[in-house]
């Protein structure tokens, strides 16, 4: 096949071409940065990059996204104008299938769990707002004719993610507690990038009454947030702890750094990390035959295994494939500034 990949240099996306090279297809990658994988540099806003990028592909493969951390306006006009461009030139191109990247972000903050693809999307911030849009547009193109397989990943990590995930391998290397909210008994359901790109071969290779559907992604194995945070603990070696702090005042403290911008944890996270959040993926094993070979401690420790791997090196300038592109925050592979987070590190 010929494979357009949007994002092709963030850390699904790299991946992705990668994977998809090495099985014999010719990929394109359209991506604002320059990189291995990418063969066209530019916006997926921009019609014209669209356009080329698309040109005789056969499939679509948009991962490209903006992140919850962005600022509002930009949320929406990539995630959501993003799309519309994407699926217009895929249109155009009258490729075979489209694979939309979407996220379970979408279900905004369920009690119902596991939940289910049915469940409506209830958008509670901005992010969520636009990575539902962009599924609406979906849907009016998929009635219209075009082939769109939706997928719905929970937070998925591996070698190369840092974000948020980077406060607790440092935390842990320095040989620190690490605070949780409340008792950390909340069962928090992650995914790994490997078991993610598996899933897009997987859904690559079905037929459409099959592939053209919507389906959650996530692990089947996954304990509690205080179980999976502690397992780094422990590989640090350290001896140190998960230390669950009072949830209803610590929630409050958070919740004013953030609308002071002195912390990088955004509201939705904040609320979500309270309750148990994970959803089925009984639809994906049983139409689609896919199952996820790693757990969420498989995952996180993974992913800290290459942080620590990776922060004893120097890594080139401007190299995105390292993780540290110098711009923290922008991507999933940028360690996110901890703010006033930072200085209450002199208490565990």
């Amino acid at each position: 096949m010929v494979i357009t990949v949007t994002g092709a240099a963030g850390m699904l996306g790299s991946r992705l071409v990668d994977r998809l090279r090495a099985d014999g297809h010719e990929v394109r990658g359209v991506d604002l940065r320059a990189d291995p994988g990418v063969t066209e540099v530019g916006d997926i806003r921009d019609p014209k990059v669209m356009a080329r990028a698309t040109d005789g592909a056969t499939v679509v493969l948009h991962c490209a996204a903006a992140l919850p951390s962005y600022p509002a306006a930009e949320i929406r006009s990539i995630i959501v104008d993003g799309t519309r461009n994407v699926l217009d030139a895929a249109r155009r191109a009258r490729v075979d299938r489209v694979v939309h990247i979407s996220s379970t972000a979408v279900y905004g903050l369920p009690r119902q769990v596991p939940t289910p693809e049915e469940h409506p999307r209830e958008p509670v911030d901005t992010y969520s707002a636009a990575k539902a849009a962009a599924e609406e547009l979906v849907e009016r193109h998929r009635a219209d004719g075009l082939p769109v397989a939706v997928l719905r990943p929970k937070t998925f990590l591996g070698p190369g993610r840092m974000g948020l995930f980077a406060m607790l391998f440092e935390w842990a290397e320095e040989g620190r507690h690490f605070p949780v909210l409340g008792a950390g008994d909340v069962r928090i359901q992650m995914f790994a990038v490997d078991d993610l790109v598996d899933a897009v071969v997987t859904v690559l290779a079905a037929p459409d009454e099959v592939a053209v559907d919507t389906y959650n992604l996530g692990a089947e194995r996954f304990g509690t947030l205080r179980e999976d945070f502690q397992a780094v603990l422990d590989a640090a070696g350290h001896g140190r702890r998960v230390v669950g702090l009072p949830a209803g005042p610590t929630l409050a403290v958070l919740s004013l750094a953030e609308k002071a911008r002195l912390s990088p944890v955004y509201g939705r996270l904040l609320h979500k990390l309270r309750y148990d959040s994970y959803v089925s993926v009984d639809k994906a094993r049983e139409r689609l035959g896919f199952t996820p070979k790693l757990s969420n401690q498989d995952a996180i420790l993974r992913t800290y295994e290459w942080w620590r791997a990776e922060r004893t090196t120097s890594p080139p300038v401007g190299g995105a494939r390292s993780g540290r592109t110098g711009a923290a925050g922008r991507t999933s592979r940028d360690p996110w500034r901890q703010g006033v987070l930072s200085l209450a590190k002199i208490f565990f």
